[in-house]
C-alpha cells in the first residue's frame, strides 16, 4: 500500500507566496536597513520595505504597493522588538517624516550608515575591499541643526500650523518645538505662529495656489547666536509687515534680521529667486574654522556646524598642505571649505554656479582678508577646460547628484596630484569614484564617513584619491 505524504510546510506556503497581494497581512522579521532608512525583510524570497522598522524587529505589517520581486509594507504591530529599538525622544516622531531614526539607537544608527558607505563602495564602485574609516560621530544626536524651514498651513479650526509633512503625504504635522533644530530657534517656532494668526495674513493653500504666508524658515549662527527669522510668500501685500518685523527683532535679543522670500511659482522648491530685508540687517555672522561668514536666508550653509568643521579637520590634516600648493574647489558654495583651506596654500580658486553664492564667498574672503583667493562664476564643467593654472588638489563637492560625466572627464584631462571628493549620497560618490579610478587614472586611498544628520539615514563623506 503506497502512502501519500503530507505536504512538506515549504509546500503549504508556496501558494500563499503566489497570492502576495495588496492589503495582505504578513510577519517578517526585519534583517537590514536600506538606504533610504526603512526596515527591510524578506518573505518568501521576496523583499519588503517596512518604515519604522529596525534591523531585528519582528512585525506583523500590510503589503503596499506589491511588484513581483518587493512590496512596501506598513508596520502594524511589532511583535517582538529589535535590541537596537529605543523609544523615541518626539511626541511625534511616529508622524512626521522629518527623521526617519528617532526609534534607532545612535550607536546602530553609526554601524548602518558606515555600511551604508562600504556597500555602495563594493556594489557601485567596484571597490572589493573599500578603504572606509569608522564614521566619526556627532557630539549631540539632537539639537544640532542650524536651520530649519517649515510649510504653514491652517487646521480645522483655523489655528495656523507649522511643522514638516506626515510621512508620505502633505499633511503638516502641527510642531511648537523641533528636538533635532538648536533649541534656540523653538521659541520663534511656537510663537511666531501666533503671530501670523493674530494678523490675519493668508496662509498658502498649495491645492488651490491661493493665500500668502507659504513658509517659515529660521536660521541661527550656533558660534555667535545670531538668528535670522523669514518669510516665504507667494506676494508682499501683507498689512502691518514692519511693524510685527519690528516687534520680533524687539521681542528677540539674538535676532538680527527679518526678511521676506518671494516665490509666487506654484513649486514644491521651496525659496524664491527674490529675497527682501524688511527690519535689521539680511545677515547673520557665524564662525567657521575661525573666520567669519556672513549667511543669508537662502545661502547653501551645511546643516551641522560642528560636523563640517570636524571633517574640514580630517581633510586637513590628509592633505599635509605646505603652503605651496595651488588648490582648485569646485562647487565652492560661499567658500566653506575653500576660505580655511586658503589659509594653508600658495593660492585656492573657487568654482561655482550661483552668482549670489560667488558674491558672498568674494565678501567672506574680503572680510577675513584672505588675499589668495578666487572665486570664478560658472559652471564646473564649462569652467574646468578653461582653467589658466593646473591645480595640484582640487576638492569636489557636488550636489547631490554627483558630478556631470563632463566634469570626470575634465579632471582626468586636468590630471592634478590628488582629488578629494566630499559627498552626502554614497551612490553618486561611488559611481563617480570607480569612474576616476577606471584605467588607473587615479587610486583611492581613504574614505571618511562623518555623520551630519543623526535620526535620519543620510551621512557625508570625504573620499581621497592620488595618482
Amino acid at each position: 500500500m503506497s502512502i501519500t505524504p503530507l505536504p512538506s510546510e515549504d509546500n503549504m506556503t508556496a501558494p500563499a507566496a503566489n497570492r502576495w497581494q495588496q492589503g495582505q497581512i504578513i510577519d517578517v522579521t526585519i534583517t537590514d536597513l536600506s538606504d533610504s532608512g526603512d526596515g527591510v525583510g524578506r518573505s518568501h524570497d521576496r523583499v519588503v520595505f517596512v518604515p519604522d522598522t529596525v534591523t531585528g524587529d519582528r512585525v506583523q505589517i500590510r503589503l503596499l504597493r506589491v511588484k513581483p520581486q518587493y512590496a512596501h509594507g506598513k508596520l502594524l504591530e511589532l511583535l517582538e522588538p529589535s535590541p537596537h529599538r529605543i523609544r523615541a525622544r518626539c511626541i511625534v516622531a511616529d508622524k512626521c517624516g522629518g527623521c526617519q531614526w528617532q526609534h534607532v539607537d545612535y550607536t546602530y544608527q553609526l554601524e548602518a550608515k558606515h555600511n551604508q558607505v562600504i556597500q555602495a563602495l563594493r556594489r557601485i564602485g567596484g571597490f572589493s575591499e573599500p578603504p572606509v574609516n569608522p564614521i566619526l560621530a556627532a557630539a549631540a544626536d539632537l539639537g544640532y541643526r542650524n536651520k530649519a524651514t517649515y510649510p504653514l498651513a491652517r487646521s480645522q479650526t483655523g489655528q495656523i500650523q507649522a511643522g514638516y509633512y506626515q510621512k508620505g503625504s502633505h499633511q503638516i504635522v502641527n510642531l511648537n518645538q523641533c528636538p533635532v533644530q538648536d533649541e534656540r530657534l523653538n521659541p520663534l517656532l511656537s510663537e511666531v505662529k501666533q503671530d501670523l494668526y493674530d494678523r490675519g495674513w493668508g496662509i498658502y493653500d498649495e491645492k488651490l495656489h491661493r493665500g500668502k504666508v507659504r513658509h517659515l524658515a529660521l536660521r541661527i549662527g550656533r558660534r555667535t547666536g545670531e538668528m535670522l527669522l523669514t518669510l516665504v510668500v507667494k506676494d508682499t501685500n501683507l498689512p502691518g509687515l514692519e511693524e510685527q518685523a519690528e516687534a520680533w527683532l524687539a521681542r528677540y535679543p539674538d535676532l538680527v534680521g527679518v526678511s521676506l522670500n518671494v516665490n509666487p511659482d506654484r513649486t514644491n522648491a521651496i525659496f524664491g529667486r527674490e529675497t527682501v530685508c524688511v527690519a535689521g540687517q539680511p545677515y547673520l555672522h557665524e564662525t567657521f574654522a575661525g573666520l567669519t561668514f556672513q549667511l543669508r536666508p537662502d545661502t547653501f550653509f551645511q546643516i551641522h556646524t560642528e560636523q563640517a568643521e570636524t571633517l574640514l579637520q580630517v581633510i586637513t590634516e590628509e592633505l599635509h598642505l605646505q603652503g605651496t600648493e595651488v588648490l582648485l574647489d569646485a562647487y565652492c558654495g560661499i567658500g566653506t571649505f575653500t576660505l580655511p583651506l586658503a589659509q594653508h596654500v600658495r593660492q585656492a580658486i573657487g568654482l561655482e554656479l550661483q552668482p549670489e553664492a560667488v558674491e558672498q564667498a568674494r565678501l567672506s574672503a574680503s572680510l577675513n582678508q584672505l588675499e589668495n583667493v578666487t572665486f570664478t562664476e560658472g559652471a564646473v564643467e564649462a569652467l574646468l577646460p578653461q582653467l589658466e593654472v593646473k591645480p595640484d588638489i582640487v576638492l569636489l563637492d557636488p550636489p547631490r547628484r554627483g558630478c556631470d560625466a563632463s566634469v570626470i572627464e575634465a579632471l582626468v584631462q586636468l590630471a592634478p596630484d590628488r582629488i578629494v571628493y566630499v559627498s552626502c549620497n554614497p551612490a553618486t560618490l561611488a559611481r563617480d569614484l570607480k569612474l576616476l579610478c577606471q584605467n588607473e587614472h587615479y587610486r583611492l586611498t581613504r574614505v571618511q564617513p562623518a555623520d551630519f544628520f543623526p535620526q535620519t539615514p543620510h551621512v557625508e563623506c570625504a573620499a581621497f584619491l592620488v595618482r
